[in-house]
């Protein structure tokens, strides 16, 4: 499947599917799931990266259980806005997982979303040993929860603007 925008991403979530978010490490791939009605993030265990194969078939086997119709996948863009080397990793992990499946890819601005996950566990009173175990599906969690949030201010927004039907 290709890439959408985050307003195609409704469209893809009718019969009761879950929304996807997930933070790309180089040994690590962090994973959040949204409940079905598209309001909260639920971190999920992280899937150790070997090889691509893989890692794509023990991601597709947890997107399946989760009944996930689009994955948001946060885009390490630098500071300055420039795309840089990590940003064109998950580019082409976004390539590589449209050979295996359909699902339909968001992709999303995830600058500070790990530094913010990490302030939220130390809040939580992680230790470090066992925040490192948990900071990329904190993360992935972060990243999912902010496209949630967006998703439910579009939606606000097409039920007020003029012409749409919103009951009165």
């Amino acid at each position: 499947m290709s890439i959408i925008t985050i307003e195609e991403v409704p469209a893809r979530l009718e019969g009761g599917k879950t929304l996807a978010g997930l933070d790309l490490g180089d040994k690590t791939i962090g994973v959040a799931v949204s409940d079905r009605g598209l309001s909260f993030a639920h971190p999920r265990p992280v899937i150790m990266r070997r090889k691509f194969s893989l890692d794509a078939a023990l991601l597709l086997a947890q997107l399946q259980k989760d009944n996930v119709g689009a994955v948001v996948l946060g885009l390490p863009v630098n500071m300055d806005g420039s795309e840089g080397p990590r940003a064109q990793k998950s580019r082409a992990f976004v390539r590589n997982m449209a050979t295996v499946s359909d699902l339909p890819f968001v992709l999303w601005d995830e600058r500070l979303s790990t530094v913010a996950a990490e302030r939220t566990l130390i809040e939580m009173d992680f230790s470090r040993k066992k925040r490192a175990g948990k900071i990329d599906s904190a993360a992935a969690a972060f990243i999912l929860q902010g496209v949630l949030d967006r998703l439910q201010s579009l939606a606000g927004s097409a039920r007020t603007e003029p012409g749409s039907s919103n009951g009165a």
